[in-house]
Order: C-alpha cells, then sequence, then structure tokens
C-alpha cells in the first residue's frame, strides 16, 4: 500500500478550505491545513466574488501541504452557475459576478420570450432559477454587448481557479452541465440556444471529465511555493456532484439531500428525466460522477438560518446557531410555515421580517419570537423536503423509504429529526464533510488507488459514523403537511 496524498480544496458559498486526504486500503483519514473566509464583496449595487482572494487562499493551502509533508495531486470543488470571462490574452475582463445578484431580474421572462420555457429545458434539463448561467450571459450579452465582445473565453469558479493553477482553460462537465446551456444526454453545448440569444459559441472551453487531468501544477508556482509538479485533478467539480459521490447508499435507488446553504434533493439516474411534469415540478439533470444524472431539486437551505443569525447580529444580538436551535425546540409548533423556495428569500437582507411579512400575506400566525421563526424555518424545511420527495416518486414511478442527509447540515440534529418526522422515513446523517469526502475519493481513483465509485462508497462508509434518525409523531407532523401544502 502506497502512502500517496491528496490535496483537497472545497469551497462553500460562505467559506473554503484545504484538507489533505490519505487512504489506507480501508478508510479515507482527513486533515484540515487551511480555512478561510469567503466573503462577496459588494461594490456599487453589484455583488462580486473576491475571486483573487479565493486564489490567494488556494495558494496558501498548498504552502501549507507542502510544510505538513506534501501531496500527489491536487483537486478542486466550488458551487455552479457562476463565471469569469477571459480576454485574448487570458486575462479576467472582471471579477465574477455572485449569483445572488439582482441583474438577472427579470432576464428569465426576457429570454423566454426569444425561446419558450419548455423548449429550454427540453435542450437542457435545468431547473428554473434566475441564478442560471443562461441568464447572467443573456444579460450580458444585451445590457453588456462591450464585454461580450472582447470575451474570448468562459470559465466557471473550478475551471478558473485550475486554470490559474496549471494555465489549462477546460470546462468540467459536472458543472457545465449546471448552466442552463448544456445538454445531459449529447454532453454538449447547446450552440443553438446560445445563437438565438446572441451568446458567442467560441466562449466555452474543451470539456474535461471527473477524474481526467486539467495540467499540471505550473513551474513558476511550484519554485515559488516550494512544491512539486503534481497533477490538478478535474474532481466532480461542482460540490454537489463531489458529495454525492460520497452518498452512504447501500441500495442502487436512493435518496440523497445534499445540505448546506443549498439543499440540493435528488436521486442518481442513469439517463436525463426530461419531461412536462418533471419542468412543471422544477427538477434538474445535472451530470454527475461515471456520467450519472443528479436528478435533484434546488430547494433554498440553511441560507434561510444563516441570513437570519446575520440580521440578528446586526441588530446587535451575538448569537449562534446552537442557541437558535435552542430557542426553536422551546418555541410552540406547527403555528406557521413558508415557502423556502419563495422569492422573498433569495438576497440578502432582512430576512426574518421578510417570513413575517410572507406569514401575514398567506393568512397564517405572524412569528413574533426568534424561537417562532427558527422553528417556522425547520418545519418549512423538513416539509418542503418531504413534498420534493413525493414528487419524485411520482415522476420516477419508485418508493424511497430512505433519506440520506449528507453534508455540513447533518451538523443539526434537529433539522434531521424533523426531515425524519415529516417524511416519515429512516433518515441517514452522514458524513459531515461529503464534499471533500468525494473530492479526496475521485482523485485516488484518478491515480489508481481506489478501483471504482462502487468501492469509494464503501470505503467512504467504513471512514465515517452514520445516524439514524427514525419518524416519530406521525399524526401531528401528518396534519401539518395537510397544513403546509396550502400555502404552496
Amino acid at each position: 500500500m502506497s502512502n500517496r496524498r491528496v490535496l483537497a480544496f472545497d469551497f462553500g458559498a460562505s467559506s473554503g478550505r484545504a484538507m489533505l486526504g490519505e487512504f489506507d486500503g480501508q478508510t479515507i483519514r482527513m486533515q484540515e491545513i487551511h480555512r478561510f473566509a469567503n466573503e462577496p464583496v459588494t461594490v456599487g449595487k453589484t455583488i462580486y466574488w473576491d475571486i483573487l482572494r479565493l486564489y490567494h487562499e488556494t495558494r496558501q493551502g498548498i504552502a501549507k501541504a507542502v510544510r505538513a509533508g506534501g501531496f500527489d495531486a491536487i483537486g478542486i470543488d466550488t458551487w455552479g452557475v457562476d463565471f469569469a470571462l477571459l480576454d485574448k490574452r487570458g486575462n479576467m475582463l472582471g471579477n465574477p459576478v455572485h449569483y445572488r445578484d439582482l441583474r438577472t431580474e427579470g432576464i428569465d421572462g426576457q429570454v423566454f420570450e426569444l425561446i419558450p420555457k419548455e423548449i429550454l429545458y427540453g435542450a437542457t434539463g435545468i431547473q428554473h432559477m434566475r441564478i442560471n448561467t443562461v441568464f447572467q450571459l443573456a444579460y450580458l450579452a444585451k445590457y453588456r454587448p462591450e464585454i461580450m465582445e472582447n470575451a474570448e473565453t468562459l470559465l466557471q469558479i473550478p475551471d478558473l481557479l485550475a486554470y490559474f493553477l496549471t494555465g489549462k482553460k477546460r470546462s468540467e462537465i459536472t458543472n457545465s452541465s449546471t448552466t442552463g446551456l448544456f445538454n445531459p444526454e449529447t454532453k454538449n453545448w447547446c450552440f443553438d440556444v446560445c445563437e438565438m440569444l446572441g451568446i458567442k459559441k467560441s466562449l466555452f472551453a474543451k470539456t474535461i471529465y471527473p477524474g481526467e487531468i486539467y495540467g499540471i501544477l505550473s513551474k513558476e508556482l511550484c519554485q515559488e511555493l516550494s512544491c512539486e509538479e503534481v497533477p490538478v485533478i478535474a474532481v466532480p467539480t461542482h460540490d454537489t456532484a463531489s458529495a454525492v459521490v460520497s452518498a452512504p447508499a447501500v441500495s442502487r435507488d436512493f435518496v440523497y439531500i445534499s445540505c448546506g446553504t443549498w439543499s440540493l434533493l435528488g436521486i442518481e439516474s442513469d439517463k436525463p428525466i426530461i419531461c412536462k411534469e418533471s419542468m412543471e415540478a422544477n427538477f434538474t439533470n445535472e451530470i454527475g460522477f461515471n456520467d450519472k444524472i443528479r436528478f435533484l431539486k434546488n430547494i433554498m437551505g440553511l441560507w434561510l438560518i444563516q441570513e437570519s443569525r446575520r440580521q440578528w447580529q446586526r441588530e446587535g444580538f451575538d448569537v449562534d446557531f446552537n442557541t437558535l436551535e435552542n430557542e426553536a425546540l422551546e418555541a410552540e409548533p406547527f403555528l406557521c410555515y413558508i415557502d423556502p423556495d419563495a422569492p422573498d428569500f433569495e438576497t440578502p437582507g432582512n430576512l426574518p421580517e421578510r417570513i413575517k411579512d410572507y406569514c401575514g400575506r398567506t393568512g397564517q400566525y405572524v412569528p413574533k419570537t426568534r424561537g417562532e421563526i427558527m422553528r417556522c424555518i425547520y418545519q418549512s424545511l423538513a416539509l418542503k423536503y418531504r413534498y420534493t420527495v413525493e414528487n419524485l416518486e411520482k415522476l420516477t414511478g419508485k418508493h424511497f423509504k430512505t433519506i440520506n442527509i449528507i453534508g455540513g447540515g447533518i451538523k443539526d440534529a434537529l433539522l434531521c429529526r424533523m426531515t425524519a418526522n415529516a417524511s416519515g422515513r429512516d433518515v441517514h446523517a452522514g458524513p459531515v464533510e461529503a464534499t471533500v469526502m468525494g473530492n479526496i475519493a475521485v482523485q485516488f481513483i484518478a491515480l489508481g488507488e481506489i478501483k471504482d465509485l462502487s468501492g469509494a462508497r464503501k470505503i467512504i462508509r467504513n471512514s465515517t459514523d452514520i445516524k439514524v434518525f427514525k419518524p416519530v409523531q406521525q399524526e401531528e407532523w401528518q396534519r401539518a403537511y395537510e397544513d403546509y401544502i396550502k400555502i404552496l
């Protein structure tokens, strides 16, 4: 057994980290060596990602990994949809704009005047969300044509960071498939859609698949950081695609919820599911590892709690997440609900006040305390999960007895318990570090240390504790569900 180690970078919507992974033949061990904030910057009315800071933190992570004993490969995963445009010299034309920026408000309607919604969905199978890359590019094509004229290459965030490290321009397929401009059946860009929207097809770099190599870490960086010239491997660069690699499923058919700032609820499918019913239910078809399709629904997740906490902090209340969870537990249950995916909750700001407004507007009890607001959020998320699983069963004709919750959100045991209660299904929670585990496992597959996806999942199950939550209080939650679906 070799002593090879890999370095995984995982960039989330609010923070990032560098993790060293080592495989002993039975389990994967991880060591966090660098953690950093990912704080968007607002200039004027535009929200940007601070990409140069993130690249700086990447270099810091590499330097720390060298001091910790070195590594044999690097893998990067991030969120989807966002991108940078490069000119013909390979320089950025500006910082990437944050998906929560308001520039795409109303753009989807303008796009659908050119391409009917059902045509766009039929070509891409992608859930309709105003944040999608297709709407961001449509905005630029119409309102910032000078940028599009000077743009030579589009790189999504993980591809951009890999380009900074290697000088190679590639489009990794799991992230490309989130754009609303990629066909999950042909595995190619929808150039006819691009033409109708005034987006030149030459923008898109050559596709690369998970397990392939972007390139070798540049000599200049290696000299600067005293690093070996190691490969930068294309893992499933969309963080959900890496997380799904870690799903501790023991059967072929399983439901997962990758739970973090967003909740990604879905299944693995051998083929895309693109039909009128899936479009109306707003399910998405994104590519995963081994050409699997991640048939899923994006649900507003822990963002609701995170942004509410930020508002209370702005008001001078330094509350932590444990305090908020306890306050939710002490509040009276089933007073009111929200649809987590309502437009009210998409953007930063005073979410507690928006939740009150939503409840009042829908004729419900208006929550008064932090605990009541938190209880409303928790219950609403758990009930939305049930609603989505039931839609998934209608679309697939299958029944799912178990929900696998993976990712950092499982630290919130209250949400896991409520999900079991609301859905009437066992919840298997773990691993917490699902995205990093998947990133690391695919690197070891690429290096020949792990055989395949099935072997990786078995190893990951051996490497983590899985907690099981059984449903209780079924009658109360059934009544709550009947009330909940009235507001959707």
